[in-house]
């Protein structure tokens, strides 16, 4: 079987960078050339694979790519399932994505049958982002005494917390299992405040932060958090929240109730196959600040970065400690693709190669461009490579 061009699926979200400032457009249109821009519209992500909301297509004859595969078992080994197990995606980040964690496979169950129509999926969504520009973003609770020193500073935080000082002296003097129920405590009762409480604390401090004589790195966050959300809770996760910026191919790997945001900035996004979010903050959506709150483990720590592994000169893999998902990056060098012993969806993000089967060139892929390689191709081989090329290729590892 040889190589599939796909096309694949953009979605519109507002938060997405607009016109051709967007990674995500100007993918898009260079694979496809017809596709064209509006500089006023937001192009938020590039979805790739065969999740039911943003289905890939073949470009060959516009088949659905999980009716192809249905119609060729072998396209797939026998450890994916019948199905994709993973969902690949590019984001185009312009504003603050909500407040947000994804539950278990047990809770993601629990919530599809209590509530199906906010949680559509019975899939847990364990998820990894890899930058491809500088990517801001809110992820994991702060260490202990970062939080308790944010929240001194802060009066206006300060006040929406019952027993403050008692809950501050736990969170500064207890045990890793004190600190936990501590910030639990804490953190439930801010997002828990009234509505008109929490606008006049969030415009007092925002008022106070305008008149400092110099602003921080957070101040600046929280200003602009302010300004795409006016009063919205979730502004004071900023706090609470690890604030930082991966780099060009530094990575998050995001597991079940890891409370997170994205800010702003272009990333490769691989994911189980699954669309379960639990909201909290920064959104005008459903917001399920109970489930939330109940969910995250509380877990306090610097911000997580998970380390690639280096496979040759030319390869980079990022495999998680998940069984859906792994992504290499690869970039001039390889001569032939790694077998996987798995299907795979591969995105050029840079330059353009040609893909060889059997010595014959089976096709060139040029950057945005997007192909699906079945189990069983042969050995795909790589030529013609230029110097700028960079891809990302997802899969489902072999079971260890």
């Amino acid at each position: 079987m040889k190589p599939e061009k796909l096309v694949c699926k953009v979605q519109n979200y507002e938060w997405g960078r607009l016109g051709s400032d967007s990674l995500v457009a100007s993918l898009k249109h260079s694979a496809q050339s017809d596709f064209a821009i509006d500089c006023a519209k937001p192009y938020a992500e590039l979805w790739m694979g065969v999740h039911p909301n943003g289905p890939s297509m073949l470009l060959s004859n516009g088949e659905s790519l999980s009716k192809f595969i249905e119609s060729n078992k072998s396209s797939l080994s026998n450890h994916e399932n019948g199905t994709l197990q993973f969902l690949f995606k590019v984001l185009s980040v312009n504003k603050a994505l909500s407040i947000q964690s994804h539950p278990t496979k047990e809770q993601a169950k629990e919530l599809r049958a209590r509530d199906p129509a906010h949680y559509p999926d019975d899939n847990h969504k364990p998820e990894m982002a890899i930058a491809l520009t500088d990517f801001q973003l809110l992820c994991g609770f702060r260490p202990s005494d970062e939080i308790f020193n944010n929240i001194k500073a802060t009066p206006e935080l300060l006040s929406l917390i019952k027993n403050s000082d008692n809950v501050l002296n736990e969170l500064k003097t207890a045990d890793d299992n004190g600190k936990r129920v501590a910030l639990k405590q804490l953190f439930t009762d801010i997002m828990k405040s009234e509505s008109n409480i929490v606008r006049s604390s969030i415009e007092t401090m925002i008022t106070r932060i305008k008149k400092k004589d110099t602003q921080t790195a957070l101040d600046n966050l929280l200003i602009r958090l302010h300004d795409e959300f006016p009063g919205d809770v979730g502004i004071f996760s900023a706090l609470l929240l690890n604030y930082y910026t991966l780099k060009k191919g530094e990575s998050v790997y995001l597991g079940p109730n890891q409370p997170h945001a994205y800010l702003f900035g272009d990333c490769i996004e691989c994911m189980a196959c699954s669309d379960n979010t639990i909201r909290a903050g920064l959104t005008p959506k459903f917001k399920d600040v109970d489930t939330l709150c109940s969910n995250l483990t509380f877990q306090m720590s610097p911000p997580p970065y998970f380390k690639p592994r280096q496979l040759s000169e030319s390869v980079v893999e990022y495999a998680p400690p998940v069984h859906e998902f792994a992504v290499h990056q690869i970039k001039k060098g390889e001569s032939l693709l790694w077998n996987v012993y798995a299907s795979s969806i591969m995105i050029v993000v840079s330059g353009h190669t040609e893909l060889m089967i059997k010595d014959k060139v089976e096709m060139q892929v040029n950057v945005g461009e997007v192909v699906f390689i079945a189990a069983d191709c042969d050995a795909v081989h790589v030529q013609n490579t230029s110097d700028d090329f960079i891809a990302y290729r997802a899969f489902t590892p072999i079971p260890k």
